[in-house]
């Protein structure tokens, strides 16, 4: 079951944005995790992809995490992935902006403040599925 109180702190920091503690966006990935299991939407998108990992790398606060998304699955965690498809990196104010959606990362890519390293098909595929999720998850009300 998706955590309420979860949801509502999840919808206070995308509202009041992530500030400069790069580790609150754990806390959007636990949510996203525990609603992938549970979202029949978001279980079937998952099941459509094949599974990857995705390395994401903030560069100047010194923090790392990791994303395995596909075959029915979502999961995180904290630090380096041994074997990553792909490896997103850039500063803070960019990663922590593609989280909130304040960042658009085709544009931070294109303009260099985002770099991607690895497979694109899985990057893209990563993208879409954040995308998706986050869409599907505004459209809950956390308190019902």
């Amino acid at each position: 079951m998706v955590d309420l109180d979860l949801a509502n702190e999840v919808k206070g920091l995308r509202d009041k944005g992530l500030g400069d503690d790069p580790k609150l966006v754990l806390k959007i990935f636990e949510l996203m995790k525990q609603a992938s299991a549970e979202i029949e939407d978001l279980q079937e998108e998952l099941e459509d992809i094949d599974e990857f990992i995705g390395q994401m790398v903030v560069e100047d606060k010194d923090f790392k995490w990791w994303v395995k998304i596909g075959d029915g699955n979502f999961d995180y965690g904290e630090g380096e992935s041994s074997d990553p498809s792909f490896t997103m990196s850039g500063n803070w104010e960019t990663m922590g902006g593609l989280m909130s959606g304040e960042v658009d990362g085709t544009s931070a890519y294109m303009s260099g403040d985002l770099k991607i390293e690895g497979n694109l098909q899985d990057t893209m595929a990563y993208g879409e599925y954040m995308a998706f999720a986050a869409e599907t998850m505004a459209e809950m009300d956390p308190n019902k």
